[in-house]
Order: C-alpha cells, then sequence, then structure tokens
C-alpha cells in the first residue's frame, strides 16, 4: 500500500476498498459535508470515488488527488485529505481535510495539515500553500489560525452554494514563513 507520509499518530496513504464502510459512512453525513466543495456521496459515489483515487500516489497540477488518513494503532480510517497544485504555477498549493464525525475533537485535523505542510514545503518544495474556508467554518478558521496561517481575503457572498450565497475567507502561508516558525520553535 502507498504511503504519503506518516505523523505520529496517522498515516496518510492511498484509499483502498476496504475504506469503503467507513469512508462512506462519513461522507454521506450532511453535517460533515456541510462546508465542503461535495455533496452527501451514495454508496456508489463512494466506490466510484475510492475506484477513482485508490492508486493515485503523483500529485499532478491542475487535478486533486484525495488520501486516506488511517489511525496507526486502530488501523482505523479517520478521515481523508486532498492535494491540488495550482495548473498554472506547481509551486502553489492547497489543501483539504474531511474528518469523519466518529474521530472529531481528537486533534486529526491539525495533525494531518501539519504533516501536510511539512511534506509540501520540505519534500516538494513548494512555495505557498493557500486555503480557502467557508466564512462560517469556525473550526477551520480556528486550526489554520493556530498554525499562523495568514489571512489574506474576506470574499463576500462570492460563491452560491448548496442552494445560498457564502461567503469564504483566504489564508496562505510561504515556505520561509514556516521555516521561520520552526526556527522561533527550537
Amino acid at each position: 500500500m502507498n504511503c504519503l507520509l506518516t505523523t505520529p499518530r496517522l498515516k496518510i496513504r492511498n484509499l483502498r476498498e476496504s475504506d469503503l464502510e467507513a469512508f462512506h459512512q462519513y461522507r454521506s453525513n450532511t453535517e460533515i459535508t456541510k462546508y465542503q466543495g461535495f455533496d452527501t456521496y451514495s454508496r456508489d459515489q463512494s466506490r466510484s470515488f475510492i475506484a477513482e483515487h485508490q492508486n493515485k500516489l503523483l500529485i499532478v497540477p491542475g487535478e486533486w488527488v484525495q488520501y486516506a488518513i488511517e489511525n496507526i494503532s486502530s488501523q482505523q480510517l479517520v478521515g481523508d485529505c486532498a492535494i491540488y497544485l495550482q495548473p498554472t504555477d506547481s509551486r502553489i498549493a492547497e489543501t483539504g481535510i474531511t474528518i469523519s464525525h466518529l474521530h472529531q475533537r481528537q486533534g486529526y485535523a491539525k495533525e494531518t495539515m501539519l504533516g501536510l505542510i511539512n511534506f509540501l514545503f520540505s519534500e516538494k518544495g513548494i512555495h505557498r500553500i493557500e486555503e480557502t474556508v467557508d466564512a462560517e467554518n469556525l473550526a477551520s478558521i480556528r486550526m489554520l489560525e493556530s498554525l499562523s496561517f495568514r489571512k489574506e481575503a474576506y470574499f463576500i457572498e462570492n460563491t452560491f452554494f448548496k442552494g445560498k450565497w457564502g461567503s469564504e475567507f483566504q489564508y496562505a502561508m510561504l515556505r520561509r514563513e514556516w521555516e521561520n516558525l520552526n526556527l522561533e520553535k527550537s
């Protein structure tokens, strides 16, 4: 099984067929998909999504690549995450994280994000990570700010999303900012 990276508690790896039940359980939950760019999934959609992403490990500019987030000790799927490289400049990345309702409030999103930041900046040589977040998604906003992401923009009712106009914040971090944060901690 292809593994992208590990953190102290988590393995970021390819999705696999055996993830179907856990994956579908949270991807079919309206509370989990509330701020996501997708609606709830049927079982068939979950199966197709896993089949599409299960063998992808390479990150291709202009294409979202999705990975499983597995708790190393329990070997349970706790969520999934994605990486996107801008098609016009592959040194700019965006990520996405979805944590199952059964595993929230345990620090998995932040641990995943830390792993992705380190991977993208240290191993992939990414220059900038951008994050666009729904202005009502307070948990994601708090996490990004706790990691020292800089709020760069507030887009007011810029997207018609799930039947209503929504507003978004854009956050970003440069590799040198991340390196300076790590130097300060040393």
